[in-house]
């Protein structure tokens, strides 16, 4: 039986990561510290004989008894709203949370794939975004504290690979969207499914023509296990290449709750907020034979029936007990 770390393991990314490596037949260990993770995402994995959760920060010294097959490094901070709320939590994540998982996996003969993000490309000028691309990055500016943390968590990997001989795995990640998402999280799915479920106004940034390309998670846990058995050594995208602009999205989704009462509202542009985002996935189809398949309508309608039950499970919370 394979024996896999997976950090932010009770993440949203994460915690579907563990039961596809469940499935597959791994002994699974989930790292996470909790801070935007959640024991509800890992909740029905509990008490299986081959999954056990630490609670802990990868930022301090990461030591796991016994044989070590692979490492998932996906402990981060990954919405705005998160890494402009923990700045500095972001940073270490991204430099001293790789330097130990790194660590770990070297002392263990690990194979290691670090979860990184297209993120690194910036406020691209290259359209779509190749894997050569060095990216268009405002380093002091407020999203800098995870665009740089990721670029330098991707340095730090590959300096493993080179210097110590470290098997490791680069995936960068485009936005991706599906169930256990937060209600709160911030990005434009949950956003714009979470307004109009509460029929509050849903809010689009700028004119809503800046555009990115969303992905259903499925799909994406399809392509990080086909590039960690991969042996290819570089970053990889992992993406869905459909690009759609924030407005026509909240347009969609406004579509598919017809008894939603909310309007659209548009509000500033964030600072650095990037205009364009595509993936150019030809790496992925030929390395891996991997490319998307759940379109988005689909994926938006499972994702929905989530966001109807979470959300309607907030409102129960808050609804004052009749008396």
């Amino acid at each position: 039986m394979p024996r896999t770390l997976i950090t932010g393991g009770a993440g949203f990314l994460g915690s579907h990561l563990c039961e596809r490596f469940i499935s597959e037949g791994h002994d699974v260990i989930c790292m996470d510290n909790l801070s935007t993770g959640s024991m509800e995402n890992i909740a029905h994995l509990i008490g299986l004989p081959n999954f056990r959760f630490i609670h802990y920060n990868v930022t301090e010294y990461v030591y796991i008894e016994g044989e070590l097959d692979y490492l998932l490094h996906f402990a981060s901070p990954a919405s705005p709203i998160d890494y402009l709320k923990l700045p500095i939590q972001t940073l270490k994540v991204g430099s001293l949370g790789t330097h130990k998982t790194l660590g770990l996996a070297k002392a263990k003969n690990a194979r290691f794939l670090l979860a990184s993000t297209s993120e690194t490309y910036g406020d691209p000028v290259e359209h779509p975004q190749k894997e050569t691309y060095w990216g268009n990055v405002n380093p002091i500016g407020i999203r800098g504290v995870y665009d740089e943390a990721k670029r330098f968590a991707e340095a730090l990997t590959m300096a493993y690979h080179r210097y110590h001989g470290v098997d490791t795995r680069i995936i960068r990640i485009f936005n991706t969207y599906g169930e256990r998402m937060r209600v709160n999280d911030g990005r434009a799915i949950p956003a714009f499914m979470s307004q109009a479920l509460r029929n509050e106004p849903i809010t689009v940034f700028g004119d809503g023509s800046q555009t990115r390309s969303v992905c259903y998670v499925s799909d994406l846990i399809e392509g990080i296990y086909r590039l960690l058995m991969s042996d290819y050594n570089l970053p990889v995208n992992i993406g869905n290449p459909d690009e759609v602009s924030m407005l026509d999205l909240a347009k969609e989704i406004l579509e598919m709750i017809p008894e939603s009462e909310s309007t659209i509202v548009f509000e500033d542009l964030p600072q650095d907020d990037p205009k364009i985002r595509q993936p150019d996935i030809t790496l992925a189809k030929s390395l891996l034979g991997w490319e998307p398949k759940v379109p988005r309508k689909e994926g938006l309608k499972r994702t929905l029936a989530y966001f109807r039950h979470a959300v309607g499970e907030e409102q129960k919370s808050t609804t004052p007990a009749v008396r």
